[in-house]
């Protein structure tokens, strides 16, 4: 198939290198630069995203409490075959089937075991990060989406500088990402080989979403952090190692 740059949408930060920061969106670049499928970026900032979406086609991801449809980002437009897709793992599948010739995320009859582990990851990490990560996630943003971003989380979470306040319960909150990573460990390690990802050596999916977690943390805190500097430090190094891996595919094209 002669390809034409797939169109990705994305949302900016306005502190961030490169501008990319969002856990969700760096799923899909993380398999976009892992599959080597030239793409391009448009930037879209938070109350714009239910207008592109509809625009291009895509489809909601999900639906507020009222019933009415939400429409989240990642989402792309493959000009090759006139098609929009929207939410990471829906991308990923679309990829893998369009574009058979590169490195394939999802391997044949894994897809509900990576189903399974993509809620189970954020059921276990994701809802720990959300503590620690929503004020610093939302303090990066330009201002039209800071407004959006913090309406709409603190209809849901409450006030955001109350979620990880200095002192006890950051720490606490902190402590438990930790706890939640391990947890993520010993999955990896369950087949009781010393693999690097999920299904051994080979970078799949499940890997991905993990890695879009974790550089979140690296991307709003900071890689010169001392949040991301302990994170690197847990289960023996084994993030560290791990996000070594993503760095060929942590790139931002324009």
């Amino acid at each position: 198939m002669s390809q034409e740059p797939i169109i990705f949408y994305d949302i900016p930060s306005a502190v961030v290198k490169d501008s990319a920061w969002s856990p969700n969106t760096w799923k899909t670049r993380f398999v976009l630069n892992y599959k080597g499928i030239a793409h391009k970026t448009v930037w879209v900032e938070y109350p714009d995203i239910a207008r592109v979406c509809q625009e291009i086609g895509a489809a909601p991801t999900s639906t507020t409490e009222d019933g009415s449809p939400l429409y989240t980002l990642p989402a792309i437009h493959d000009p090759s075959t006139k098609t929009s897709v929207s939410d990471s793992a829906a991308i990923a599948r679309y990829l893998d089937k369009t574009y058979p010739d590169t490195p394939v995320v999802i391997p044949a009859g894994t897809a509900a075991l990576h189903a399974a582990l993509d809620t189970a990851i954020a059921t276990t990490v994701q809802t720990r990060l959300l503590k620690v990560m929503m004020l610093p996630t939302n303090n990066q943003l330009n201002p039209v989406s800071e407004a959006f971003f913090r309406r709409t989380r603190e209809e849901r979470l409450g006030k955001l500088e109350a979620l990880s306040p200095p002192g006890p319960i950051r720490e606490n909150n902190w402590a438990e990402v930790r706890k939640a990573l391990g947890t993520v460990a010993q999955w990896m390690a369950a087949n009781g080989e010393e693999t690097s990802f999920f299904l051994g050596d080979t970078i799949r999916y499940a890997d991905i979403v993990v890695a879009g977690w974790l550089v979140w943390v690296k991307k709003v805190y900071g890689p010169d952090s001392p949040e991301w500097a302990d994170v690197k430090t847990w289960d023996g190094g084994k993030w560290a190692r791990f996000m070594e891996s993503f760095e060929v595919y942590e790139v931002v094209k324009a």
